[in-house]
């Protein structure tokens, strides 16, 4: 992963309004992010099955990039195009991140993503088992990277951004991103060491969320144009 923090984000579009979506997205959107300081790749993500759901990730330099004065400024001054998208983002998970350790790439042609929580008491030996995976997981076949975020999100007010959205954005706690050229791999993943029992054996509260995604577009800051 480049950096020391990240913006991972979840949400989901109507078919009917996906093509301009994908189209302000990647034309505007990743621009306009990725020439702010400190914000390094912007991926996207759609769900590997047809869904609704997106998922969407920025890498960062550090996570003062989260609350610079030009972020800020931006999210609180959309365009005209960012005002008529914005509405139509539902379901919205938002997580500014702390990177606690990454291995391996974070763009392949295809991703898992988890939400998951550390039952009370258990967050060092959850933390732990979930370090080792990312150590281990980007060697195995059909695999390429794996990383695990925490949230820690910066006491700002509401942004215009957010409010556009309407519902205030719901947040992750702790993330783990595995990425591969192999969907049956991940898959398999989903279903062993990623699984809701594997999970709670390890430390993790019930109710975590996974999810496999197949890439759609990515570039880095110095691609954008």
């Amino acid at each position: 992963m480049l950096g020391q923090a990240a913006l991972a984000m979840w949400w989901d579009i109507d078919a009917e309004v996906r093509e301009e979506f994908e189209h302000w997205h990647s034309h505007e959107h990743f621009p306009e992010r990725l020439a702010l300081p400190g914000f390094l790749r912007a991926s996207r993500w759609a769900d590997a099955e047809g869904g609704p759901g997106f998922f969407v990730l920025y890498e960062l330099a550090s996570y003062e990039a989260l609350v610079s004065p030009d972020y800020l400024a931006r999210l609180n001054a959309p365009s005209d195009w960012s005002k008529k998208m914005m509405p139509q983002h539902r379901a919205m998970v938002r997580s500014p991140c702390r990177v606690l350790e990454s291995c391996g790439s974070t763009v392949a042609g295809h991703a898992l993503t988890l939400r998951c929580s550390p039952a009370a008491g258990e967050q060092q030996r959850l933390q732990s088992h979930l370090r080792a995976l990312v150590r281990t997981l980007p060697a195995q076949p059909g695999l390429v990277g794996a990383q695990l975020l925490q949230t820690d999100k910066p006491a700002i007010a509401p942004t215009t951004e957010q409010r556009l959205r309407g519902l205030a954005d719901q947040a992750a706690d702790w993330i783990f991103i595995a990425t591969g050229y192999d969907a049956p791999a991940l898959a398999r993943l989903a279903e062993s060491a990623l699984s809701a029992a594997a999970l709670q054996n390890a430390g993790a509260a019930t109710g975590s969320v996974t999810a496999a995604y197949g890439l759609r577009g990515a570039s880095t800051s110095a691609e954008a144009c």
